[in-house]
C-alpha cells in the first residue's frame, strides 16, 4: 500500500505524519508527503525537526509540491484539514475515491482537521505530533484489518 499524507506546505503536518507512520516499519507499506502549495526542497520547520528528534524519529526531508505524478503513486491520500481533501478533489477529480482526511480515514469521524502548528511554539507542535501520532496508530490497525 502506498499512502501519501498531505498538507498546506509540506513542512510540518504531512512530513510528520509520514515520519511517524515509517517508523512502524510496516511490510508493504510505502510513504510519502507533499504539500498543495509547497516550496520545493524546503526544509522541515525547526519544531517539527526537534519533536521528531526528541521522540528519536529523525529523518531527512525536503519539501515536494503535490504533483500528478504523487497522486498516481498513491493508493491512499489523506490530507490534513477538509480544505486539502477539497481542493485535491476539485483539482484531480480522478483521484476522489482515495482522499480522506487523515482524521475521517482513521477515526471513521466525518470531517475534523489536524491543526497547524507552522508558526506556533514547541508546544504546538507537541499537541500537533501527538495527535498524529494518535491518528498514525488508528491509521495502522485499519490498515492490519484489511
Amino acid at each position: 500500500m502506498k499512502i501519501l499524507f498531505v498538507c498546506t506546505g509540506n513542512t510540518c503536518r504531512s512530513p510528520m505524519a509520514e515520519v511517524i507512520l515509517k517508523h512502524k516499519q510496516l511490510d508493504n507499506v510505502e510513504v510519502r508527503s507533499a504539500g498543495i502549495y509547497a516550496m520545493p526542497n524546503a526544509e522541515m520547520s525547526a519544531h517539527a525537526q526537534q519533536v521528531l528528534y526528541e521522540a528519536n524519529m529523525t529523518h531527512q526531508h525536503l519539501a515536494t509540491q503535490l504533483s500528478i505524478t504523487e497522486m498516481e503513486w498513491a493508493d491512499l491520500i489523506l490530507t490534513m484539514t477538509t480544505a486539502h481533501k477539497d481542493t485535491i478533489i476539485a483539482n484531480f477529480p480522478n483521484a476522489e475515491q482515495k482522499v480522506f482526511t487523515l482524521k475521517e480515514y482513521a477515526s471513521e469521524v466525518s470531517g475534523g482537521n489536524v491543526v497547524d502548528p507552522y508558526g506556533g511554539s514547541i508546544g504546538i507542535y507537541k499537541e500537533t505530533f501527538a495527535e498524529l501520532t494518535t491518528l498514525v496508530e488508528r491509521l495502522v490497525k485499519k490498515i492490519e484489518k484489511n
